[in-house]
């Protein structure tokens, strides 16, 4: 996606008011900025609030000529790097350019001015500081980015430590109770081996996000469509969570139709539900946790409501994005992918994934999909 052109500010500086205009109607340009002034303190006012990529002095000014204004501008840090560009009625013999180029001008011109010559020396500057702007940007941007990927690469090395912790303390363990005297029951080597499925579980799951995250920027996240339940298929999801919510104090319900058919990959959708059933058991503050599958405004939707701590309105878009995460959730583990990932599903599906939310009155995570077409696939 192309950036669209920066506006670009010009400042012309001439005590003649007639002089000023005809400049400016000479110079007007696409995406640019004339500011006008009639003294050296207006143009100085001027500079100190706004940055200009160009300043076109007239030399013979009452109170305040060019070269004194230019002189002031180079001693001040906002303004020392504007180019100047002088102009003169005076004749070249008065020698003019040489104390202007002494005051720091990078240009001198001489009245009457030649239209072409004007309009190619403002193009170039101009030109120069958007150029500079998007150095800056893309400069700012690559930090970002750095930044982005060190605070990514400690996430994931903290996501990783603490179930590769887990599993070899367990190894440990489970090595000290096979040399014991007496070896472990068979129900005490089931409970750790389902510890030990728990935690890789959890690692696979990290690991496959970050795939997912690499597949759905090159749109490559494979989706394979065929119909299916999507009521039995949210069932099956809070059926394999409850046991965690139960674990975790919440109570989760679930209100659905006896069958809801549509087209699309079961497993994607289900990876969907999963997600913002995750997502609201670790920020719902223990409260209870509702899913609700139906039909409306001619789609089929997943809601998982919650009554957490809510999010602000200026955070509910930038939670779709990637390793982006709410305020208030840096307690909770996550990389901030699981919405992102959603969303993507989602939008492959040519459906949706909204939320609706305030703070401190909980969440709403609606999923939105298409019904297939009345007899026909979708």
């Amino acid at each position: 996606m192309t950036t669209p052109p920066t506006e670009v500010n010009v400042l012309l500086v001439d005590d003649l008011r007639e002089n000023l205009v005809a400049l400016e109607a000479l110079i007007r340009g696409p995406q640019r900025r004339i500011f006008t002034a009639r003294s050296g303190d207006e143009a100085l006012s001027l500079m100190l609030e706004h940055p200009f990529a160009l300043a076109i002095l007239d030399v013979q000014m009452p109170s305040m000529n060019g070269f004194e204004l230019a002189e002031l501008m180079r001693g001040t840090e906002r303004t020392r790097g504007i180019p100047i560009v002088f102009v003169s009625a005076a004749g070249r013999e008065l020698n003019y350019a040489f104390q202007g180029y002494e005051s720091g001008a990078v240009d001198f011109l001489y009245k009457p001015l030649d239209p072409h010559a004007v309009r190619s020396k403002v193009n170039v500057f101009v030109d120069l500081f958007r150029q500079r702007l998007e150095l800056q940007e893309a400069k700012a941007q690559l930090q970002r980015a750095v930044s982005i990927r060190d605070d990514f690469m400690s996430m994931i090395a903290h996501e990783l430590r603490n179930p590769l912790n887990s599993v070899y303390l367990q190894a440990q363990l489970r090595r000290k109770m096979l040399s014991a005297p007496r070896p472990p029951d068979a129900q005490t080597m089931q409970k750790m081996v389902e510890r030990d499925e728990r935690q890789i579980r959890s690692m696979v799951r990290l690991l496959d996000d970050m795939l997912d995250v690499s597949r759905a920027r090159t749109g490559k996240l494979a989706i394979v469509p065929a119909s299916f339940d999507l009521a039995a298929s949210a069932q099956a999801v809070v059926d394999a969570i409850q046991e965690q919510a139960r674990s975790s104090g919440v109570v989760l319900t679930l209100a659905v139709p006896e069958t809801l058919a549509i087209v699309g990959d079961e497993f994607r959708i289900e990876q969907v539900i999963t997600n913002l059933l995750t997502n609201a058991l670790r920020y719902g503050g223990r409260q209870p946790v509702a899913v609700t599958v139906g039909v409306r405004d001619l789609e089929a939707f997943v809601s998982v409501r919650d009554q957490g701590m809510g999010i602000a309105p200026a955070d509910q878009e930038r939670i779709f994005e990637q390793f982006e995460r709410t305020e208030g959730a840096a307690q909770v583990a996550g990389l901030g992918l699981g919405l992102y990932i959603a969303r993507q599903i989602a939008q492959a599906h040519q459906g949706r994934l909204e939320v609706r939310s305030a703070l401190a009155q909980g969440s709403e995570f609606i999923l939105s999909l298409p019904l297939p077409a009345p007899g026909g696939a979708a």
